[in-house]
């Protein structure tokens, strides 16, 4: 058997020498992504099909579902029509999980919280893929698999190894805000129901007479922020590795409902290009005195599935299903994710996976000329299976679900256009800037203890050197307590 060379360039699958694997190609420096991207597909689809049957990431999880209540009129920013009218309803199913762990890891551990969401609403299913935090550890698609399997078991070693993961945060500074909610107070929640939840990335509204705004979502719980130390959170999972999964059930069976409320930041279209930071930056929030967020809505939910493989493990959740007045923005993370998703779940679960009952739109209809494949349930009987057709099949409405983007520039391989205060730090120092003196100290603690796991002196100092860059106190501190733990 051959081994694959460990050296010289990188290459993809076919042997084409790899010029950028940094930055995905898009239509400007600013503008969306490319689909003619060989390196971005093959690596996002070569990374879908790393594991079988279960989820390649965000794989351990928990669903309810809920109900969607408008309170305030959002209509002068969006013609969705759950949005429509204050007291509305609308029927949603959300999923929680952690990210790195496999299906049968502990719920207790310092990682990010997924918080997909999905809206049956009357103009098809709206997911809202989110997590518990408002950033994320890189700003490009093209570098998540790359991300995840430092992350993941070594190949050599089977396990999960500090120098893997402090090797590819060195090397990605853009990764010390998320790695500093991480390892905060926040990167352990007591439970689902105890956390707030993030659409994280910008999304596109748009109203009735075109106007278009950016919008990042936020839902703050209402059962208060409850969170676990390192500490708690070993004992914790090792004697039940399924709390946060038994928390949520029972919580819904006693007729405690828990519930967030949704609040949206909004920024009109004609300010993104000139605001202090990229708007689009996974890496990035918007400060809430720039643009404080407004109350819309109240989430509860109210009712557990009957049976959790066939509603939470073969749910699926894609930021590619719009509704009319929503759409996406020209964030890396989301174009990427756009294709990514859809991709893993007809390979996870097949390609009529829309046709399960957690999936299908419930509040009207599915109407496609797709036909067969694994799942097909023969819905469409002896219909017609092409448009246009003379026989009464369904048509294009010849309105699309956003506005366009204006871009400019040359198609290739490029960073996303830095504004003025952009960098990698200055929002994972303002982070540590706004903690208690308490809060910064089991910080350094939880950082201190993972860093000085690292096998060699220069990766534990490039990382150390990034949050130095955030902070000076907080790089000192952090050094300080590293070389303690490394004697």
């Amino acid at each position: 058997m051959s081994v694959e060379s460990t050296t010289g360039p990188l290459t993809t699958a076919t042997g084409a020498p790899v010029a950028d694997n940094q930055n995905s190609e898009t239509a400007g420096p600013g503008g969306p992504g490319l689909i003619q991207d060989q390196l971005l597909i093959e690596k996002l689809a070569h990374f879908n099909r790393e594991r079988i049957p279960e989820r390649v990431v965000h794989a351990r999880g928990a669903g309810a579902y809920g109900t969607f209540t408008v309170t305030a009129d959002v209509t002068r920013y969006t013609r969705a029509k759950f949005l429509s009218e204050v007291g509305k309803q609308t029927e949603t199913f959300l999923r929680f999980s952690t990210v790195a762990g496999n299906l049968g890891s502990a719920d207790a551990v310092r990682d990010p919280r997924g918080f997909a969401l999905k809206f049956y609403t009357e103009e098809g299913n709206y997911d809202l893929v989110g997590n518990n935090t408002p950033v994320f550890f890189i700003k490009d698609a093209l570098k998540f698999p790359d991300f995840i399997h430092t992350q993941k078991r070594d190949p050599y070693t089977g396990s999960q190894e500090a120098d893997n993961v402090w090797d590819f945060w060195g090397l990605s500074p853009e990764s010390t805000h998320q790695v500093t909610w991480l390892f905060g107070d926040r990167g352990i929640p007591a439970s689902y129901r105890h956390m707030d939840g993030f659409g994280s990335h910008t999304f596109q509204w748009n109203n009735e007479a075109g106007e278009v705004f950016w919008v990042k979502y936020h839902f703050k719980t209402d059962q208060g922020i409850k969170n676990l130390t390192t500490a708690e959170a070993a004992e914790t999972a090792g004697l039940d590795p399924d709390s946060h999964q038994r928390d949520l059930r029972q919580a819904i069976e006693r007729g405690d409902f828990p519930s967030w409320r949704v609040q949206v930041q909004i920024m009109p279209a004609a300010e993104a290009a000139n605001y202090r930071f990229n708007p689009f930056d996974l890496t990035k929030v918007w400060p809430h005195e720039d643009y404080p967020p407004i109350e819309i809505g109240k989430l509860e939910l109210n009712r557990n599935p009957q049976n959790i493989f066939a509603e939470v493990e073969q749910s699926v959740f894609s930021p590619h299903h719009f509704v009319p007045g929503i759409g996406p923005s020209p964030d890396k993370m989301l174009q990427g994710r756009l294709f990514a998703y859809g991709d893993a779940h007809r390979y996870r679960v097949g390609i009529n996976a829309d046709h399960l009952p957690v999936n299908r739109p419930h509040a009207t209809e599915a109407r496609s000329h797709a036909r067969d494949g694994v799942l097909y349930d023969g819905r469409h009987a002896g219909a017609k299976n092409y448009e246009p057709n003379s026989f009464g099949g369904p048509a294009e409405t010849g309105r699309p679900l956003w506005q366009p983007v204006a871009v400019t520039g040359s198609t290739g391989e490029q960073a996303a256009p830095s504004h003025a205060e952009d960098d990698d730090f200055v929002q994972a120092g303002n982070l540590y800037r706004l903690m208690s003196e308490d809060e910064k100290e089991r910080l350094i603690d939880n950082l201190a203890g993972f860093v000085s796991q690292v096998s060699r002196d220069d990766i534990a100092r490039r990382a150390i050197e990034n949050f130095r860059k955030a902070d000076a106190d907080y790089g000192k501190r952090l050094e300080a307590a590293v070389q303690a733990l490394r004697g």
